[in-house]
Parts: C-alpha cells; sequence; structure tokens
C-alpha cells in the first residue's frame, strides 16, 4: 500500500453508525466496511436491522433509540466492555416533517429536537467518554445543505440541522485537546427514503435541477469519500468542520 493510500485506510478501526439499516447510513457503513473497517450497525427497526446486517455480513447489531440517552449509554458501554473500541462514529439518525411554520404540530417539534439534535449529543457523549480515555477518535455529525440555507416547510428541520453544525463545533472545541476529531457532513438533496416524496414531485425536482450547479439530484455513494476522510488519518488536523456535499447549491444563488 503506498502512503497516499494508507491515509485513507480503515483496517483495524471499528465503526458505530447510527440509523445505518437504509438510505444514507447504510451506504456509508458500505463504505466504510470497503475502506477497512468494522462495521457496528445501529437502528430502532431490528427487521431492517439485521436485514442490513446480513446484506454486509457484518455480527455487530446496537438497537437502540439514539434519541434515549439511558438507552445509548448502555448499550456502548456494554459493547465496548464485550467487544471492543469504538473507534470512529457516524451520527446519522434523523427525520424529517414538512409543514408551513404557522401549522408545525408541536409535537412533531419536539420529536424532530430529540431526533435530529438530543440524539448526536447522547451518542457522541457516550462514545467520546471512551476515547477520551484512548486518546484517539473520529465523531462524524451528519448536517445538512438546510444547516447553512432555509426552505418553505422545513423551518423547524432546518433549525436542527443549524444545531447539529453548531454542535460539532462544541464536540471539537471541547474534545480536540484530547485526540478526538469531530466533523460534520451536510448533504444536499440525496435520492434517499427522507426524501421519496421530493424525488416523485417531478415540480420540485425541476426546480433542483436548475438551482443546483451540478444539476441533479445526489447519489448516496457519493458522500462516502467525504466520510472516509473525516474517518481516516488523512483528517487528523481537521476539526469542527463542516463539508458539504451538495453539488455546488450552497456555492450559488
Amino acid at each position: 500500500m503506498t502512503k497516499g493510500t494508507a491515509l485513507f485506510d480503515l483496517t483495524g478501526k471499528r465503526a458505530l453508525i447510527t440509523g445505518s439499516s437504509q438510505g444514507i447510513g447504510y451506504a456509508l457503513a458500505q463504505g466504510l466496511q470497503e475502506a477497512g473497517a468494522e462495521i457496528v450497525l445501529n437502528g430502532r427497526d431490528t427487521v431492517k436491522l439485521a436485514a442490513a446486517a446480513k446484506a454486509l455480513n457484518t455480527p455487530h447489531m446496537l438497537p437502540f433509540d439514539a434519541s434515549n440517552h439511558e438507552a445509548v449509554r448502555k448499550a456502548v458501554d456494554e459493547f465496548e466492555a464485550s467487544t471492543g473500541a469504538i473507534d470512529i462514529l457516524i451520527n446519522n439518525a434523523g427525520m424529517q416533517h414538512r409543514t408551513e411554520l404557522e401549522n408545525f404540530p408541536a409535537d412533531a417539534f419536539e420529536k424532530m429536537l430529540q431526533t435530529n439534535v438530543a440524539s448526536v449529543f447522547h451518542v457522541g457523549q457516550a462514545v467520546a467518554r471512551h476515547m477520551i480515555g484512548r486518546g484517539a477518535g473520529k465523531i462524524i455529525n451528519i448536517a445538512s445543505v438546510q444547516t447553512a440555507l432555509a426552505r418553505p416547510g422545513i423551518a423547524p428541520y432546518t433549525a436542527t440541522k443549524g444545531a447539529v453544525g453548531n454542535l460539532t463545533k462544541g464536540m471539537a472545541t471541547d474534545w480536540a485537546k484530547h485526540g478526538l476529531q469531530c466533523n460534520s457532513i451536510a448533504p444536499g438533496y440525496f435520492d434517499t427514503p427522507l426524501n421519496a416524496a421530493l424525488v416523485a414531485d417531478g415540480e420540485f425536482s425541476a426546480w433542483l435541477e436548475k438551482r443546483t450547479p451540478a444539476g441533479r439530484w445526489g447519489n448516496v455513494e457519493e458522500l462516502v469519500g467525504a466520510a472516509i476522510f473525516l474517518s481516516s488519518p488523512a483528517s487528523s488536523f481537521v476539526n469542527g468542520h463542516t463539508l458539504y456535499v451538495d453539488g455546488g447549491i450552497t456555492a450559488s444563488l
């Protein structure tokens, strides 16, 4: 292996990816596995989780609710004690709810805060406590193009992803001194189950293709390179950064 490719080699590393039974989480799990990492899948739906584990041929599944602090702490601590270190964490669990702001249900707003923001804190803290003891670790939070931009009908989602971007900065500020690199990836518009309604909307897709310099939806596999970079020795001095993978949409008016 050449020095250049060794920078991106994840052999011997173990990665926990929340919300990884489908969509972006599953694509990242597959990509990191191909780069050499041992994968730990997470989700709440045990049937979907088992199917994903079988497809990836990984024995590691942690079926906890990422928004439940005690459940997260228990699952992570037990895994670390029984199986070994979690070297890489990707906080990917998230949800969407589309309604104009004046009619947005309060319970949906609270659920979104817990799923999109609190889960990043819960899992990040639980894993970081072990990483700090080892003096090394990689944490990657999945933000969004909405970390920087707003669009009608998803104001609370925009608020949560802005929070993820700032929580990432806070993690880096507190934990870089312990040898951790904490960064985020901000996907643009990708063809995923979360965006299924938008992908099926011809008018929206036409608008998106005009609005995005690359002129198309993203494919989830196009997020893998960024994840490998931020998980690998290649990003050893990158901290508190949000990497936009969005076809140029945040760069143009």
